[in-house]
């Protein structure tokens, strides 16, 4: 009498956990309490084996399936121009400080490596040295000069390269308009 209560019991409690719709109903305990193995496939992940049968107890089965990678595909139709123009003013503006501040180091480290001086005494050796004026290379590329036309090169960067992305995002929602945009996929990660 226990026997079929128990097989009863495993019965109801394969037809409500989420992997029993694998089973038949000649599985379900009919086995006159004696433990058998049933292989189920499951889409994306292994076979497993499961433990079917009166023996069977609550903690056996965990319910969770593996399942695959979900993937979706989204299409971007629309670009805020408002968020392209502040983003690219912001980008621009780093890469306008990272050219100062990399032309000023390239500068200092010529100087100390005494490369002025040694453009200066070449010059020197080919006009003569009996000549009224002396040569000097700051004079023409010095630090000061230098840096100031980084300095206007960096603000037309940035002024140009804010523009060019504003006036992008328009053409890219006028061409999405008209032909539905980038196409792309993303996958959920497994982990």
């Amino acid at each position: 009498m226990s026997a079929a209560v128990a097989a009863a019991g495993s019965a109801v409690q394969q037809a409500a956990s989420p992997g029993g719709e694998g089973r038949t109903s000649g599985e379900s305990g009919r086995s006159g309490g004696a433990a058998t193995q049933t292989t189920q496939a499951v889409p994306g992940g292994p076979r497993r084996s499961e433990p079917s049968g009166g023996a069977e107890t609550t903690g056996s089965r965990s319910g969770v399936r593996p399942r695959g990678t979900r993937r979706a595909r989204l299409r971007l139709v629309h670009l805020d121009p408002w968020s392209v123009m502040k983003t690219s003013f912001l980008l621009s503006i780093a890469f306008g400080i990272v050219t100062v501040v990399s032309v000023a180091v390239v500068w200092g480290v010529l100087g100390a490596a005494g490369v002025w001086d040694s453009i200066n005494s070449t010059v020197t050796d080919v006009i003569g040295s009996n000549s009224s004026t002396t040569f000097d290379v700051q004079d023409y590329l010095g630090t000061s000069r230098v840096l100031g036309f980084t300095m206007i090169v960096a603000v037309v960067d940035v002024i140009l390269i804010t523009a060019i992305a504003t006036l992008g995002a328009f053409l890219y929602n006028l061409a999405a308009a008209l032909l539905g945009g980038l196409e792309v996929t993303l996958a959920e990660d497994d982990h």
